[in-house]
C-alpha cells in the first residue's frame, strides 16, 4: 500500500524537526509531507534548511484547509491512503505499521488510533468531552468509537477523494459519525499518545468546552441536515475528479518542494 503521511504545521518550530527525523527514522517506507499553513515562526526556514518534504500556504487557513491541501496532493500522486500526523510531538510512528496493516487485512475506510480501544477510558475532566462525543457518535450511528478526538486517522482513496473535494469533510468527529452514517467502515487499533512537547495547547478549559458543545451539537443535530452521500468504495466517485480542480482559494497554495516523492520500500 502506497502511503502519504499528512502533517499540518502551524508554528510548531520546537517540535517539528525531532517529530520529522523521528518519523523518517521509524517509518522510512512511508511519503510524508509537511503542510506549513501560514507559520509566522521559523517553519519554513527549518523546512528548507532540512530539505523536508512541504507544502507552503502564504496564510493561515486552518486544520481543514491544510488537510485538503495535503489530500490532493496525495490525490493528484496515486496514493493509497493518506494518514494524519500532528507536528507537536503527541502522534508516535511506531504505530502506523498497525494502523496499515488493519486497513490491508480489513479493506475499511478509517483507521483511527486510539488511546482507549478495548479499555476504560479515565473519567476525569479532560475526558468527559471525548466520552460525551463518543456517547453521541454510538447513539446516531451504532458504533461505538474509543477515542473519537484522536487525530491520528488513516484514510482510504475513497475517503482522499472526499476530503480533497469537499471542505464540509473536516478532520473531526461529526464527521467520522456523518461517514458512520454513510456507510464508511472505521476501525481502530491501540496506541499511545505522549503530551505535547512545547508551546500551548489551543485547547484551554474554555476553548475545550466550546469544542465540546459544537460536536456535540453537529453529530446530534445538524449532521442530519447534511447530503446524503453514501460511501460507494472508490467505484463511484471517479467522475468528481476534475471538482478538484474548481477548489476556491487554491491558487494560495505555494507549492515550495513540489517534487516526486519517491518511496524507499
Amino acid at each position: 500500500m502506497k502511503v502519504l503521511i499528512i502533517i499540518p504545521a502551524y508554528n510548531e518550530t520546537q517540535t517539528l524537526e525531532k517529530v520529522i527525523e523521528h518519523l523518517k527514522e521509524i517509518c522510512p517506507q512511508y511519503d510524508y509531507v509537511i503542510v506549513n499553513d501560514g507559520s509566522t515562526d521559523n517553519t519554513e526556514e527549518l523546512c528548507r534548511k532540512n530539505g523536508y518534504h512541504v507544502i507552503h500556504h502564504p496564510v493561515n487557513h486552518g486544520l481543514t484547509r491544510a488537510i485538503q491541501t495535503g489530500m490532493n496532493y496525495a490525490l493528484e500522486h496515486d496514493y493509497d491512503a493518506v494518514l494524519q500526523f500532528d507536528a507537536d510531538g503527541q502522534h508516535l510512528p511506531e504505530y502506523i505499521g498497525d494502523m496499515v496493516t488493519c486497513m490491508e487485512n480489513t479493506n475499511c475506510d478509517i483507521v483511527i488510533a486510539s488511546r482507549f480501544y478495548k479499555t476504560r477510558m479515565p473519567v476525569r475532566m479532560r475526558t468527559l468531552g471525548g466520552k460525551m462525543i463518543t456517547a453521541a457518535i454510538r447513539m446516531t450511528t451504532g458504533k461505538h468509537i474509543s477515542d473519537p478526538t484522536s487525530g491520528m486517522r488513516l484514510y482510504n482513496r475513497t475517503m482522499i477523494r472526499r476530503f480533497a473535494q469537499d471542505e464540509e469533510y473536516t478532520p473531526e468527529p461529526d464527521t467520522i459519525a456523518y461517514l458512520i452514517r454513510m456507510g464508511a467502515d472505521v476501525r481502530e487499533v491501540k496506541a499511545k499518545m505522549e503530551d505535547r512537547k512545547a508551546g500551548q495547547s489551543y485547547l484551554t478549559p474554555i476553548n475545550a468546552t466550546k469544542y465540546m458543545l459544537k460536536m456535540l451539537s453537529a453529530i446530534l443535530i445538524f449532521q442530519w441536515f447534511r447530503r446524503e452521500n453514501k460511501i460507494t468504495k472508490d467505484s463511484g466517485e471517479l467522475e468528481n475528479i476534475e471538482n478538484i480542480e474548481n477548489m476556491e482559494n487554491v491558487g494560495n497554495i505555494e507549492i515550495v518542494k513540489q517534487c516526486e516523492i519517491n518511496r524507499t520500500a
